[in-house]
């Protein structure tokens, strides 16, 4: 599969890709925001949900396709979402989500695992007004 570690983790990650949490869309979204990487076309949609002051989130849901990696790790972060300030996610970097993982992530495979992390990211400053609408596309940086 391309990534290495415990096999507590894999199979946590393989739990998360076959069972995805937070699967699906929400109506009552705050916004939502969509996001590929075109090296392999993992695709994710976010939906969130913010409280009234707009700064903790409240739910996410979310619905795409990909490898086990990307998927895996949406519905890993749609749990660490939930309560959230939207500071912590916007300050989020790839370092988060591989220690979420807990596993070594290839340099090739690293854009499948942040890619939801970069979605919600674009989505909350699109919503800030921060950022233009426009899907988000992994590139390298």
């Amino acid at each position: 599969m391309g990534f290495g570690g415990s096999d507590l983790y894999r199979q946590q990650i393989l739990d998360h890709y076959k069972n995805p949490r937070n699967y699906g869309e929400l109506d009552d979204a705050t916004f939502s925001h969509a996001g590929e990487n075109p090296m392999c076309g993992d695709t994710i949609e976010m939906d969130v949900v913010l409280d009234d002051t707009e700064t903790v989130i409240e739910a996410v849901a979310f619905q795409g396709d990909g490898c086990a990696i990307s998927q895996a790790s949406a519905s890993m972060l749609s749990e660490e979402l939930v309560g959230m300030e939207i500071e912590k996610l916007r300050a989020m970097d790839r370092d988060d989500i591989t220690e979420m993982l807990g596993v070594d992530i290839s340099p090739m495979r690293v854009k499948c695992a942040v890619l939801a992390e970069k979605v919600a990211q674009d989505g909350v400053d699109i919503h800030l007004g921060e950022k233009e609408a426009t899907d988000l596309t992994i590139s390298d940086e």
